[in-house]
Parts: structure tokens; sequence; C-alpha cells
């Protein structure tokens, strides 16, 4: 509060390194889970966390304004990327699972 005059303001940078946070939280708490304990739900679960930060850096420096946004950079087309990157995030989860399935799963 000293330093900032807030303890928290729902910054962009600040909500979405909280995301970030509860995303890897979440990855580290399904191997307690008997039913999140598989091989692939971990790694697809890590996958899309790395995802979450990604985003952290990017979309709120690039696309989101607050107090904490450099914005040095052109302001991307959000709707296009956000939507080609989900794409292939899916894509590449598709393409694993079976490749998962094919060899690994008995």
């Amino acid at each position: 509060n000293e330093s900032w005059g807030r303890y928290w303001g729902w910054d962009p940078k600040e909500t979405w390194a909280l995301i970030s946070i509860m995303a890897y939280a979440f990855v580290i708490h399904m191997r307690l889970v008997p039913g999140l304990r598989g091989r692939f739900a971990y790694n697809l679960a890590s996958v899309i966390a790395i995802a979450f930060i990604i985003f952290t850096y990017f979309g709120v420096n690039f696309y989101l304004s607050g107090l904490h946004s450099y914005q040095s950079g052109q302001k991307i087309d959000s709707l296009k990327s956000i939507s080609v990157a989900v794409g292939l995030l899916i894509l590449i989860a598709v393409l694993a699972y079976r490749k998962y399935k094919q060899y690994y799963k008995k």
C-alpha cells in the first residue's frame, strides 16, 4: 500500500500474474487428485499453463493497457492471433492424444 497507494487494483499485469500462478498451482495439485494423475493430463495442463505465461507477457504488454503495460511494439490483431494460438493448441493436443493412445495406453 505504501509504494503504489493501493493493495490490488485489477491492473491487467497483476491480474494475469495471478491467473498464471493459479494455473501452475492447479498443475502442481493435479498430482494429488486421483482422476488427474495421468501423464497426458499433466503434460497437457503444463502446456496450457505456459500459454498463460506467454499471454501474460505478450498480451498484456502489447494489447491491454494499464499501469504495468509497456507498449513499445505494434499492437497485435488480438482476435486473429488468439484464435490461431488456441487453434494450434487444440490441434497439438488432439494429435498428442492420438499418439498417446496409440503408443502408451494399454
